[in-house]
C-alpha cells in the first residue's frame, strides 16, 4: 500500500466472527492491492475484535478501529467514510464475498470514464454456505446521462446494490450523510445519481451474502430494523408512521439539494409524485434478496473459482 492509498474501503461491523474471515479474505486477496481497509468495530461482543487485530497485525492495509460502544449501524457505516483517505471509496461488508478482480475492474471502469461516479459489477446472493441462491440481472438505467432518468429508474426498479460500488470519494462528500429511517440506503443512493451516472462492469464479481442473522432478516420490522441503524431511533418519539414519512422526505430532500436544471427538478419531482401513487403495487421496491429463489443452476461460474481465499481454506 502507498502512504496515500489511492481507494479506501470502509468495513463496518458488530459481532460478526462467523463470516468475518472468509470476507477479509476475499478483500485483501484483490488482484488490485493501492487500498486501505479502514474495519471500524461496534463494540463487538464475539471474536471479531480478535480476528481484525489478528489481520491488522499481518497486513498493513487493515486499520482497524474499535468504538466504545455500539453506535449503531448508519452511524459506523458513516464513520469509516469520515475515516478514509482515498480519492475512490466502497463499503464492504463482513457477510459478503468478493470476485479477486472486483476491485481492479471498477477502478479500471472509473479511470475510463471520467463522467461516471460510481462502478459495481454483477451481483448474486449466496446463502450462509457460500452456494448461489439468486443470480440477479441488473435493470437500472442508472447509466443513464439524464439525471430524471437515473432517479426514475431508481424509484421504480427493484433495487441492487449500487450501494457497495466504488465511488468517487469527493462526491459522496457532496451528499448529506446517511440517515437511519426505513431504507435510507435508498435515498442515499438516489442523491448520489442525481450528480452522476453510474457504470455496471459485466462480469459477476459482487456475491451477496443473506442467512438468517444478516441485519434486515433479524430485525423483520420496519421499527427494529431502524434501531439496529441507530439506537437512538428506540422510543415513541420515532414511530412507524414518521419513519416512513422521512424515507418520502428524504427522496424530496435529495432533489432540493442536487445541481439541476429547472427542468431536470421538474421531472425528478414528477417522477416522485408517481413513485407515490404506485406504493400499493404487491412488492413495490422489493430486495433482490428477498425475492422468491431461483435455480442457481442457471450459473456457469463457480464462486470459489472467484472468491480469493476460499480455496486456502478448504485445504
Amino acid at each position: 500500500m502507498t502512504a496515500q492509498p489511492r481507494l479506501s474501503i470502509g468495513l463496518p461491523v458488530y459481532n460478526g466472527e462467523e463470516y468475518l474471515t472468509e470476507s477479509l479474505d476475499a478483500l485483501l486477496g484483490q488482484t488490485y492491492d493501492d487500498f486501505e481497509l479502514v474495519v471500524s468495530d461496534n463494540a463487538s461482543t464475539d471474536g471479531t475484535e480478535a480476528i481484525c487485530r489478528k489481520y491488522a497485525a499481518r497486513d498493513s492495509r487493515v486499520r482497524y478501529l474499535r468504538l466504545p460502544r455500539n453506535i449503531g449501524a448508519t452511524p459506523n457505516h458513516n464513520h469509516v467514510l469520515a475515516e478514509s483517505r482515498g480519492e475512490l471509496f466502497k463499503w464492504a461488508s463482513h457477510d459478503d464475498l468478493y470476485g479477486r478482480d472486483l476491485l481492479r475492474r471498477c477502478v479500471e471502469a472509473l479511470d475510463e470514464r471520467p463522467d461516471v461516479i460510481l462502478a459495481h459489477t454483477g451481483q448474486a446472493v449466496i446463502d450462509g454456505d457460500g452456494e448461489v441462491k439468486v443470480p440477479y440481472e441488473y435493470t437500472l438505467a442508472t447509466d443513464s446521462p439524464h439525471a430524471p432518468e437515473r432517479f426514475r429508474s431508481l424509484l421504480f426498479e427493484p433495487g441492487g446494490d449500487d450501494f457497495y460500488g466504488v465511488m468517487r470519494a469527493d462526491v459522496l462528500r457532496r451528499v448529506k450523510p446517511m440517515d437511519s429511517y426505513h431504507h435510507a440506503d435508498r435515498t442515499y443512493v438516489a442523491e448520489i445519481t442525481l450528480h452522476g451516472s453510474f457504470h455496471q462492469v459485466p462480469e459477476l464479481l459482487y456475491f451477496r451474502r443473506d442467512h438468517p442473522t444478516r441485519a434486515e432478516r433479524a430485525n423483520p420490522s420496519k421499527r427494529s430494523r431502524c434501531v439496529n441503524l441507530d439506537p437512538r431511533r428506540a422510543g415513541p418519539l420515532h414511530p412507524t408512521p414518521r419513519l416512513l414519512a422521512e424515507y418520502v422526505w428524504g427522496f424530496v430532500s435529495a432533489i432540493r439539494r442536487a445541481s439541476l436544471s429547472r427542468a431536470d427538478r421538474r421531472a425528478c419531482y414528477r417522477h416522485l409524485a408517481a413513485w407515490m401513487t404506485s406504493r400499493v403495487r404487491p412488492d413495490a421496491g422489493e430486495r433482490v434478496e428477498d425475492r422468491a429463489p431461483v435455480d442457481p443452476g442457471r450459473l456457469t461460474i463457480s464462486v470459489d473459482a472467484l472468491v480469493a481465499g476460499r480455496e486456502r481454506r478448504q485445504t
